[in-house]
């Protein structure tokens, strides 16, 4: 009977080191993330002025950037368990939409956005 409860002992104090350990784990992961870019023509120069637009695809909130002088956005303090869609617009023309997966692990992700600006 004592070695049964040793056993037991053993076992709970190993299930309880596992489950530290794995919040231990947790506790490294990123709680926010960021995505930034550049806006750019077709020709590769960079496009100033335009909107760029990001969509939270879990509660579908819209942020918007303008890009700087050199074509430049950034969007800080992003979820990394959603997913987000990016695209600019600029002089009512739209460039593809992006995805940023919630299953990309980096703290810091750059999408470039290239658009065939008039």
């Amino acid at each position: 009977m004592r070695r049964k409860l040793i056993a037991v002992a053993v076992l709970a104090l190993c299930l309880v080191a596992a489950g530290l350990n794995l919040y231990a784990s947790d506790k490294n992961a990123p709680t926010t993330r960021t995505l930034q870019g550049q806006v750019m023509k077709d020709s590769e120069a960079p496009l100033p002025g335009a909107v760029v637009y990001l969509k939270n695809t879990k509660t579908m909130g819209v942020r918007s950037f303008i890009s700087d002088d050199k074509g430049y956005y950034r969007f800080t303090s992003l979820s990394p368990n959603v997913d987000y869609e990016v695209h600019a617009e600029y002089r009512g023309t739209k460039s593809e939409t992006k995805t940023l997966s919630s299953f990309d692990s980096r703290t810091t992700a750059t999408i470039n956005l290239k658009m065939n600006a008039k």
